[in-house]
């Protein structure tokens, strides 16, 4: 729909297929030399982006262009609140002080201002992704390198070898492996995200009707199951299956198709989930922690806690378990189910944690990424009540801050790009874009995957890298640059 006088006009577009593979607006408005683009889910703010011209007659050029593009691609004319917005559920959680007689060796934290699930930790850095849309890295001593500004709260962060990905309350799954985010995955409207994982490339998303739906590298919906529970708030992957966590149990899926393997009932709704070599792990509303055959199904453990268990992890091969429960109590366990401790946070309750080099790592309720020493010695002397002074980590006066992006830098040809940098080419081919590689030394037939926003059929774009997946495609490293 296109509104307003000769010296301002605004054209509004939706996309909103009836499978709800797509739910999303984009509004052009043209103000004498401005144009102004705002783009986002249907029923939100959405982003915003403003360009100057030299003319009127440039603006207006620019801005029919850019709607003529999102026309191609499906857009159509409509009213804007005339469509209902796409689903949402916050996680409510509450949080109890911790029963816990000593508190854990806590060596700093960094507060990001409000309740965190996301979590990733690596040998280069730390992850934390919170509710208000901020990821954030930080060194493995608390310095906080950069931050990303998403659309919307982020419900979790998850690792596929390289990549970084921080699924959205948008529906929109960003890949953060580049100094830009971009939009990977459109995840259907109603689909209302609980969790997600992926692995080699495809997405596994489960929701809160108890749902599991796998998209692959293309960001194409392949089959989708209902579990026998709702609140699905657990989804690992492997090569071997997809381990879906509801409030009746654990199921696992075939990868290929979607056949039922295995069902298994808990101890209650499973709340969180994480996996290990030949094991799946589910922390449960019933107080406990639940160690599962992936071949079988079948439970070879119980790790008991005290409270409702919101977040659980290992360390390397299961040799130790940890828990956070949700009166801001933390715990470990041999692998046999011996409880060694239990310690209190500080800082409410572990939503998500990760292990990683005799340190846990824990986000929580209220908002803090936290650095617990794990180490046997710093535990035996917190129990016997001596701690380290934590260190509150502050923000620097000038971080840099990365939004997503719909665009991308030009050079002018390959040899202004990075050495080694590799072509490849958007093409049409059956009323759909897909992405070929260019540069010799690659199969030309195999697809890449790349953001559908910068997408255009006969544009050309350097990679710095290219990795070929299991699944018979190429998935792109580092920055993307446009060849012009």
């Amino acid at each position: 729909m296109s509104t307003g006088s000769a010296a301002v006009s605004t054209t509004y577009l939706e996309l909103s297929q009836e499978d709800g593979a797509a739910h999303k607006f984009y509004e052009v408005t043209v103000d004498d030399l401005v144009v102004t683009v705002r783009y986002g889910r249907i029923g939100a703010d959405g982003q915003t982006q403003t360009t100057t011209f030299a003319t009127t007659e440039k603006a207006r050029a620019a801005a029919a262009k850019k709607v003529g593009e999102k026309v191609r691609k499906g857009y159509a004319p409509a009213v804007p609140g005339q469509r209902a917005p796409r689903a949402v559920t916050r996680r409510q959680v509450a949080s109890a002080p911790s029963t816990a007689r000593s508190a854990a060796p806590v060596l700093w934290r960094f507060r990001t201002g409000s309740a965190a699930f996301g979590i990733h930790v690596d040998d280069d850095r730390c992850w934390v992704g919170n509710q208000s849309g901020d990821v954030y890295t930080l060194d493995h001593e608390g310095g906080v390198l950069a931050r990303f500004s998403l659309p919307d709260g982020v419900k979790c962060l998850v690792a596929d070898d390289f990549w970084i990905y921080a699924g959205c309350d948008d529906g929109k799954v960003y890949d953060l492996s580049s100094k830009l985010p971009f939009a990977a995955y459109d995840i259907a409207a109603d689909v209302d995200i609980f969790w997600l994982d992926i692995h080699e490339g495809v997405l596994d998303v489960s929701d809160r009707d108890g749902r599991l739906t796998v998209i692959d590298h293309e960001d194409e919906h392949q089959w989708a199951r209902r579990s026998q529970g709702e609140q699905a708030w657990m989804v690992r992957a492997d090569d071997r299956a997809v381990y879906h966590g509801h409030s009746r149990g654990v199921t696992a899926y075939a990868p290929d198709g979607g056949r039922e393997l295995w069902h298994t009932p808990t101890k209650g709704g499973v709340l969180f989930g994480w996996q290990e070599g030949d094991v799946v792990y589910a922390g449960t509303a019933h107080r406990a922690v639940q160690r599962l055959s992936k071949a079988t199904g079948a439970i070879e453990a119980t790790y008991a806690c005290d409270s409702a268990v919101y977040s659980c992890a290992t360390s390397p091969g299961g040799r130790f378990v940890f828990a956070g429960d949700a009166s801001s109590s933390v715990y470990c366990f041999d692998q046999d189910g011996t409880r060694l401790w239990k310690l209190g946070t500080g800082d409410g309750s572990a939503l998500s944690m990760q292990y990683h080099d005799e340190r846990l790592y824990l986000v929580t309720t209220d908002g803090s990424l936290v650095c617990v020493d794990a180490s046997e010695a710093a535990v035996s002397a917190a129990q016997q009540g001596t701690v380290p002074v934590a260190r509150d980590v502050k923000l620097a006066a000038a971080l840099p801050t990365y939004a997503p992006a719909t665009e991308v830098s030009a050079v002018a040809s390959v040899a202004q790009a990075p050495t080694g940098a590799i072509v490849v080419e958007c093409v049409q081919e059956a009323g759909k874009v897909r992405v070929h590689v260019v540069s010799d030394g690659y199969d030309q037939s195999l697809n890449v995957q790349f953001p559908r926003a910068i997408r255009q059929p006969g544009a050309r774009y350097v990679v710095q890298a290219l990795h070929q997946a299991a699944g018979g495609f190429y998935r792109v490293r580092g920055d993307i640059q446009r060849l012009l």
